[in-house]
């Protein structure tokens, strides 16, 4: 009896969670996917992030409306100066240690290190910043369009590239 039991709820809990799945990818998924590590297709990471760090994209598109979900490797040293985002990140460092820092300043005397595993929820506007204290991978899970506000414009990479006449700066 209690085996019947078991696998009732089992099969109740597995609906519940391909109904939530569902929701939280915006609606009906047509099939699902799957990235091994291999097979991620890394590119130059976007203008608006400073140069050195790849990007891969695993769900969504990050320059448009709605979820996505993007893979950064940083090489050790790489730092992304104080900056804000209009929308909620999540952020799991996947490999590596990253430092992050709340603040005006890039101060690596008050930044919280971080190793593989560790999980940010970093709200919209909060003013932070980072460092790649070792050779890194991080996953970050947000809303697009995907947007950064750097808090001293001559922080901002985008500012040393003409961008095409008419391009939006993202």
């Amino acid at each position: 009896m209690k085996p019947k039991i078991a696998i009732l709820i089992g099969g109740v809990l597995a609906l519940g969670g391909a109904a939530l799945g569902g929701a939280a990818f915006g609606g009906d998924v047509e099939t699902h996917h799957v990235f091994l590590p291999q097979d991620i297709k890394w590119e130059p990471a976007p203008s608006s992030l400073p140069g050195g760090a790849e990007m891969g994209v695993l769900y969504g598109d990050p320059t448009k409306e709605g979820e996505f979900v993007v893979r950064i490797k940083a090489p050790k040293g790489y730092r992304i100066p104080p900056h804000t985002h209009p929308k909620a990140e999540l952020i799991t460092i996947i490999s590596g240690a990253f430092s992050f820092g709340r603040g005006q300043a890039a101060d690596r005397a008050s930044v919280e290190k971080l190793p593989a595993g560790s999980f940010i929820s970093m709200p919209a506007g909060v003013l932070h910043y980072a460092f790649a204290d070792e050779s890194s991978i991080l996953q970050i899970n947000a809303v697009g369009p995907f947007k950064i506000d750097y808090y001293d414009p001559k922080d901002d990479p985008r500012l040393n590239i003409a961008p095409a006449e008419g391009a939006p700066l993202r």
